[in-house]
């Protein structure tokens, strides 16, 4: 890597190296700038310089598909076990702190920086080296005011310290970021990626650009010198442009394919980039081969819509197995729906491998919010496609009674006991609330409630005990019991079925 990232790199160092540079270095730019690029590569140099203590990174996202990764509350405590486990003397503070609070983590914001980092910091007062903690995509964190909690409390906590502790920070600049503490530049460090010069940025995006067409070679050239440079002038200062393309391109194994796919991106997209901008004419590019009626069924292109809906309201990673089982597809289907798919969707190699989500939050923005009304798709169509697929897996004999299979009621159940519940399942019984009260008309589903989820009520709760999670059952009933009506609609139980098939 050269030019402007490198520059940028050089100054991280210098700002964490020196011990009266400010406590917070924040880096904000606009969707697809490189941010997380920069995090994770000042996260491998922490990790491989023995001057630096990387002591926790947390990565934001939506696009993960784990509610845990938009959790605010979630970030504190990830980042102090981290660094935890390279710190004898930072363990044992904190465990002091444990036991007198024992339930911090699970308390506001401001009480888990004080308690679990603040204090606990103060064993560390001897250490000359800097300890640095990286906080990525914040943007993306699901509670605004907590997150302004947070940024105020980190911005404060260096003043009661003497350790040489340093945060990096970075995320968009969204409005209720840029009213927080953090954009006070008397107090932090901060970079505006977007506000770099495009020609500089674009001198990086065309060594990327070479870097991964030459990483992967056929037995001739099929790109050129100009190639990289114009694809490099489109992106516009847009990384995710030049990667999403690039995973467009080389998805091909020929030569005669990549550079079909090289000409044909570079001329729809040079035609239609002035009027709709660079990363939403990617998004519609792909998505546009990806429902080509002349390569697809009907009943393919509907798959590939569902499959996406679901992909983007999923609530945690899923596996190709797993979504397809909720889906009643075969999995070697599903895969291949999602084939056309690879520049925007991480598609995992192994079918029970979790890690079924979209590469970037943004394009998931794009098909709620900015595609053309024939490619987007209604936010809530995924919760209804999984409220549904939740509820009619339930419904399956697997749930039943002595779900864990234990030869005796007397036993308790040993570790391996969850092993016997499929994922497919797991997910049900812990998602299935939240995908109703998130659907488009979740009264639709009364009668699926009363008809397959309170039969099964009593195993659905041993299900939960088996898994270690029968502590949110009384949450999960009080979300869909806000949601759905008190008695059932008076409506067929296959009219239901008819109505969320039509979507």
């Amino acid at each position: 890597m050269d030019g402007t990232r490198v520059q940028v790199l050089r100054d991280i160092e210098s700002w964490i190296m020196n011990p009266l540079a400010p406590a917070i270095f924040w880096i904000a730019g606009l969707a697809g700038t490189g941010k997380s690029s920069v995090a994770w590569t000042v996260c491998d140099c922490a990790r491989a310089d023995i001057n630096i203590v990387l002591g926790g990174s947390f990565f934001c996202s939506r696009s993960a598909n784990l509610v845990a990764q938009r959790d605010v509350r979630c970030i504190i405590p990830t980042l102090v076990q981290l660094l935890a486990r390279q710190s004898p003397e930072f363990s044992r503070a904190l465990a002091e702190e444990l036991s007198q609070d024992p339930d911090v983590g699970h308390k506001q914001v401001k009480m888990q920086v004080e308690q679990l980092l603040c204090k606990p910091l103060l064993s560390l007062a001897d250490l000359s080296t800097p300890i640095l903690f990286v906080i990525d995509a914040l943007d993306e964190c699901s509670d605004e005011r907590e997150l302004a909690e947070l940024l105020a409390a980190i911005v404060l906590l260096n003043g009661d310290l003497n350790v040489n502790i340093k945060f990096l920070l970075t995320s968009r600049p969204e409005t209720h970021i840029l009213g927080s503490p953090i954009s006070d530049r008397s107090l932090n460090k901060i970079l505006l990626l977007h506000m770099i010069n495009v020609t500089e940025v674009n001198q990086d995006i065309s060594l990327y650009v070479e870097d991964a067409f030459s990483k992967s070679p056929l037995p001739q050239l099929w790109y050129s010198a100009n190639d990289v440079a114009t694809l490099a002038a489109l992106s516009n200062g847009l990384f995710i442009f030049a990667s999403t393309i690039i995973a467009y391109i080389l998805d091909t194994k020929s030569v005669h394919g990549r550079k079909t796919r090289l000409r044909t991106a570079m001329e729809t997209i040079r035609q239609s980039a002035v009027a709709m901008g660079p990363l939403d004419t990617v998004y519609e590019f792909v998505i546009t081969r990806a429902s080509d009626t002349t390569k697809a069924e009907p009943e393919e292109l509907k798959l590939t819509r569902k499959t996406l809906a679901s992909i983007l309201a999923a609530r945690e990673p899923l596996s190709i197995s797993t979504l397809a089982e909720l889906l009643k597809l075969n999995a070697d289907y599903l895969r291949e729906s999602l084939q056309r798919l690879h520049a925007v969707v991480n598609v995992p190699e192994e079918d029970v491998e979790p890690g079924l989500r979209t590469l970037h939050a943004s394009f998931g923005d794009y098909l709620f919010d900015r595609a053309a009304h024939n490619i987007r798709i209604p936010e809530s169509l995924g919760h209804d496609v999984l409220s549904q697929s939740c509820l009619n897996r339930m419904a399956c004999d697997d749930l039943c009674f002595n779900v864990s299979r234990s030869r005796s009621s007397y036993e308790t159940n040993d570790p391996t006991s969850a092993s016997h519940i499929a994922p497919a399942l797991v997910y049900a019984c812990l998602q299935w609330a939240h995908h109703v009260a998130a659907a488009s008309e979740s009264a639709v589903f009364d009668p699926f409630i009363e008809h397959i989820f309170m039969p099964k009520f009593l195993f659905w709760l041993e299900a939960l005990t088996v898994l270690g999670k029968v502590s949110v059952a009384s949450g999960l009933l009080r979300i869909a019991g806000s949601t759905v009506s008190v008695s059932p609609m008076p409506c067929s139980h296959s009219s239901c079925h008819n109505r969320l098939n039509e979507r």
